[in-house]
């Protein structure tokens, strides 16, 4: 089997692919701009395996990617690349514009123009995973969870973004028959995870004494999914997944942000002690504008229908995530010294 993943450098893609090539033996063409958030040392682990193929380009880029998809001639495409940041997309939504819709769009045609050229028994087995998020179904109050039949309601300019490219796979299946399947997850943590994110941040602001920013007062609630169960799940529905489908994908682990941070904040006291509780080091800050109170996924249809299930527990991923921040500065000290160093991102011109 030959899998094309787009956006194997970032956080989410990386794990897929050492998934597909360390655990699977699987080919792998790995597609990645390296935006700031792509990162090559993240593949460490499968850069010299002969299953493995990088190339740097613009999923935007439809030259670049009729090559890859002519040279490669993938069985399957997991596509994964996206600008990701909430925070990000609130002083900066051009970029997620153009790579999640426009992008989107130019690697559906790429997919259809080479789909349309198989033989009948590749062309029926042929799939295009698009991956997306919980966000775009907005903001759930106290009770209920997300479905794959909850109607979007997207809040932010990331959401928006990623909630149009949702469209246009699913009209690509509706239209072209492109063989689609859909997935959406809840928020992801564990290894190699950028430091602009809530784990990460928390893990290394609290190493280095400096305030853990808290938005609001810290009682927004997120579904959080390590990102090994998330690698699994992507790989079992890219392969037995039912084209024209969407699967919701969640651990069933629902945390308010203020106890995510505390939990990070016990780990490491007992892990790395510093003489006093980090906790002490939670600051309320202003909240994000337009932040959705509560995301929740119902990933039963995934469950029954797939047999996948997460396996990692939120207190055991929290422990690993910690240990490995931890025994990896080799990975996390470049990025914190030349392309983020932890300052507040996502305010408006007004300060808000």
């Amino acid at each position: 089997m030959r899998i094309l993943v787009s956006g194997g450098a970032g956080f989410i893609g990386s794990a897929v692919v050492r998934h597909l090539v360390g655990n699977m033996n699987v080919d792998v063409l790995n597609v990645d701009k390296l935006t700031y958030a792509g990162n090559p040392n993240s593949l460490q682990a499968v850069a010299h395996s002969p299953h493995y193929r990088f190339l740097k380009a613009d999923i935007g880029d439809r030259a670049a990617m009729d090559a890859a998809f002519d040279a490669f001639r993938p069985d399957v495409v997991m596509h994964l690349a996206a600008e990701s940041h909430v925070d990000r997309s609130i002083t900066g939504a051009r970029d997620f514009i153009e790579t999640n819709v426009v992008g989107t769009y130019t690697l559906l045609e790429a997919a259809r123009g080479y789909w349309s050229r198989l033989p009948a028994d590749s062309k029926d087995g042929f799939r295009f995973l698009h991956v997306s998020t919980d966000e775009v179904y907005g903001s759930l109050g106290e009770e209920g969870l997300f479905r794959e039949d909850t109607a979007y309601d997207p809040r932010s300019p990331y959401a928006a973004s990623k909630a149009a490219s949702d469209h246009l796979a699913n009209a690509w299946w509706h239209t072209y028959g492109l063989p689609v399947v859909i997935t959406n997850c809840s928020n992801n943590y564990g290894p190699f995870h950028f430091p602009e994110k809530l784990i990460p941040l928390t893990i290394l602001n609290a190493m280095e004494g400096r305030p853990l920013p808290v938005y609001g007062r810290g009682v927004n609630v997120r579904d959080w999914l390590y990102v090994d169960d998330h690698a699994r799940a992507l790989v079992l529905v890219a392969t037995k997944g039912r084209p024209g489908e969407t699967y919701n994908i969640g651990g069933h682990n629902e945390r308010r942000n203020i106890d995510v941070v505390t939990r990070v904040c016990e780990v490491l006291d007992r892990l790395r002690p510093d003489g006093t509780p980090h906790a002490g080091l939670i600051t309320y800050v202003a909240d994000r504008p337009g932040h959705d109170a509560r995301y929740a996924i119902d990933a039963t249809k995934l469950e029954t229908e797939l047999g996948w299930s997460a396996e990692v527990a939120f207190d055991d991923g929290i422990e690993r995530t910690v240990r490995w921040y931890i025994d990896n500065e080799w990975w996390w000290r470049p990025l914190r010294s030349e392309v983020y160093g932890g300052e507040r991102l996502g305010l408006t011109t007004t300060g808000v």
